[in-house]
């Protein structure tokens, strides 16, 4: 039996624009991440996005593969799996304290959240830091970025191969200009602070990781009409 996955797009809305649509919300229709499959609109649900200060429900679409039978919830980018928090209050929390400055706590207080949701984010993502800092490494070559071995602390050395591995995105239509941890989000699958053992990533091109769409003026831009 084909387990459901989420696909992450790169959503170009902030969250009280996504929010604010409602179940009329517009998002990518991707293939089957299981057959390749087309896939057909299977309605959705609804969950929280958390901020600081602030909580919204947003609508999140789903899929469904009549070849395969499986369907898949498709994720805006500013969400991860399974966690409430928007992906770049997560990540500004796991800079932080890659960067040494602060621990759990400040960072909980920056995040909005309590000192244990901050310390479930910091304890799942040094557990996964080696995987992700070669991941991102290998991404960031794949992109046309710049070799990067990853060295010296884990958690340090996977936040540099995240920024690499961004700014070798940027060169791409659509993602300049976004933020880091929604492209981490992208490129997870959303999975970035997953449970499993076996990370899902790294799909670039394929399964779970939606290249953005380009915009007129970048489509005009690259072809010169």
């Amino acid at each position: 039996m084909l387990l459901p996955v989420s696909i992450v797009f790169p959503c170009a809305l902030s969250i009280e624009s996504y929010a604010s649509a409602g179940a009329d919300v517009e998002v990518p229709r991707p293939d089957c991440p299981d057959c390749s499959a087309p896939t057909t609109f299977w309605w959705g649900y609804w969950r929280y996005v958390r901020e600081p200060g602030r909580c919204r429900k947003v609508f999140v679409r789903r899929v469904a593969c009549k070849a395969c039978g499986a369907t898949h919830a498709v994720l805006p980018s500013f969400l991860l799996s399974r966690r409430r928090d928007a992906a770049p209050v997560i990540g500004a929390a796991i800079e932080q304290v890659a960067e040494c400055r602060g621990g759990a706590r400040p960072a909980a207080r920056a995040a909005g959240v309590p000192h244990t949701t901050a310390r479930s984010w910091l304890r799942r993502f040094r557990h996964r830091a080696g995987a992700i800092a070669i991941a991102f490494a290998a991404s960031a070559v794949e992109l046309g970025g710049e070799v990067l071995v990853p060295s010296g602390e884990a958690m340090a050395a996977a936040v540099t191969a995240i920024r690499v591995a961004f700014s070798s995105a940027c060169a791409m239509p659509g993602w300049a200009g976004t933020e880091p941890w929604c492209f981490v989000s992208a490129a997870s699958g959303g999975e970035l602070l997953a449970t499993n053992t076996i990370s899902p990533f790294y799909m670039l091109g394929r399964r779970r990781f939606m290249p953005p769409v380009p915009t007129t003026e970048e489509r005009h831009g690259r072809t010169g009409t």
